[in-house]
C-alpha cells in the first residue's frame, strides 16, 4: 500500500487506543490491503482471527458507516495500482493447487519478492538513515531473542570482522541485560524482533532508552511496539506461505548494514579484515578437504 494513504494514516495513528480485538482487526487490515478487497468481510475476520463484528466495529471507530467503506478504499487503491493484486492472487492460488514443487516455488517468489522491495525509495531511506546512526555510535548494542537471534548474531558476527564496536546482548542465565551497564547516550542500540514481540527484548529496549541509548528497529509492522520509541525504523515483511512467518528479510536488512557501515571507511574496513584472515588462517579454522584422520 502506497504511503500518504489516509485510512492507513488513521489506522496507525489510533492503534494504542484501540481495543485487543481492534488491534488485530486492524493489524490484519494493514497487513493484507489486497485480500481486504478481494474477499468478504466473513473470510477476512475468519483469516484475522476475529468475529465479523469486529470488523464492523473497526469501520465504526474509525469513522465510516461500515466495513463495506473499508473495503471499497482498498479496492480504489488497487484499481489505480499496475502491479495488480488480483492478478498476483489467481497466480498464488494457482500455485497452491499445483503439484511437486509448487509450494517451493511460491515460498521462494515470495521471498524475493519481499528482498526486491526493501530497494524501493522508502526502505533505501530507512536503511540509510539506521546505517547514519549505527555508524556516529560509540558503541553498537545488538538485541534479538528467540526467532530473532539468529539475525543479531549474525549481524554481530560480521561487524566483529570489522572491529569492536558491537556488543551482543547474549548473556547466559539471564544476564543478556548485564552488557547495558556501561551504555550511555553515544551508543545505539540495534534490536530485532517481529511478532509476536518478545517481551523481555522491549524490556531490554526500555531499559536502554531510559539510558538515553538511541533505538535503531528491524521490525515488522507500523504499529509494531518498537516504532514508538526508535529513533530509526526498517520495516521488513515476515509473511509465508507457510505456518511458520520469514526471517529472510531481516537478515538482507541486516547484510546490507554491514556493507553500509563497512562503506563509511572502506580503507580500515579492508584493513580490519586482512587482519581477520591472518588471526583466522594462523588458527587453522577452514579446510579445502575433508582432514585425514589421525591414529
Amino acid at each position: 500500500m502506497s504511503q500518504g494513504d489516509p485510512l492507513r494514516d488513521k489506522i496507525i495513528a489510533r492503534y494504542d487506543a484501540m481495543s485487543p480485538q481492534l488491534q488485530q482487526a486492524a493489524r490484519y487490515v494493514l497487513e493484507n490491503p489486497q485480500e481486504v478487497a478481494l474477499v468478504s468481510m466473513r473470510a477476512l475476520a475468519r483469516n484475522a482471527g476475529v468475529q465479523p463484528a469486529t470488523m464492523t466495529r473497526l469501520a465504526k471507530y474509525l469513522g465510516l458507516v461500515g466495513y463495506d467503506d473499508i473495503r471499497a478504499h482498498y479496492a480504489r487503491t488497487i484499481r489505480m495500482r499496475a502491479d495488480g493484486f488480483a492478478a498476483r492472487a489467481a497466480e498464488r492460488e494457482a500455485d497452491a493447487q499445483g503439484e511437486g514443487d509448487g509450494l517451493a516455488r511460491q515460498m521462494l517468489q515470495g521471498m524475493a519478492a519481499q528482498i526486491s522491495r526493501l530497494s524501493e525509495p522508502e526502505p533505501l531511506a530507512q536503511l540509510q538513515t539506521a546505517a547514519d546512526y549505527l555508524n556516529s555510535a560509540r558503541r553498537i548494542y545488538v538485541l534479538g531473542l528467540r526467532s530473532c537471534h539468529s539475525v543479531a548474531w549474525h549481524f554481530h558476527y560480521v561487524m566483529r570482522l570489522l572491529g569492536e564496536k558491537t556488543v551482543h546482548l547474549d548473556g547466559p542465565a539471564g544476564t543478556s541485560g548485564d552488557g547495558l551497564l556501561r551504555a550511555g547516550n553515544k551508543d545505539v542500540l540495534l534490536v530485532i524482533s517481529v511478532s509476536p514481540y518478545a517481551l523481555h527484548t522491549l524490556e531490554l529496549v526500555a531499559a536502554a532508552r531510559e539510558k538515553r541509548v538511541a533505538v535503531v528497529a528491524i521490525t515488522d509492522s507500523e504499529v509494531s511496539p518498537l516504532v514508538p520509541i526508535s529513533q530509526a525504523t526498517i520495516l521488513c515483511s515476515t509473511e509465508s506461505q507457510t505456518f511458520f512467518h520469514t526471517l529472510t528479510p531481516a537478515l538482507a536488512i541486516s547484510e546490507v548494514l554491514c556493507g553500509l557501515l563497512a562503506a563509511y571507511d572502506r580503507q580500515a574496513a579492508l584493513e580490519s579484515l586482512q587482519q581477520a584472515d591472518e588471526h583466522l588462517q594462523s588458527l587453522n579454522v577452514y579446510a579445502n578437504a575433508i582432514p585425514r584422520r589421525r591414529i
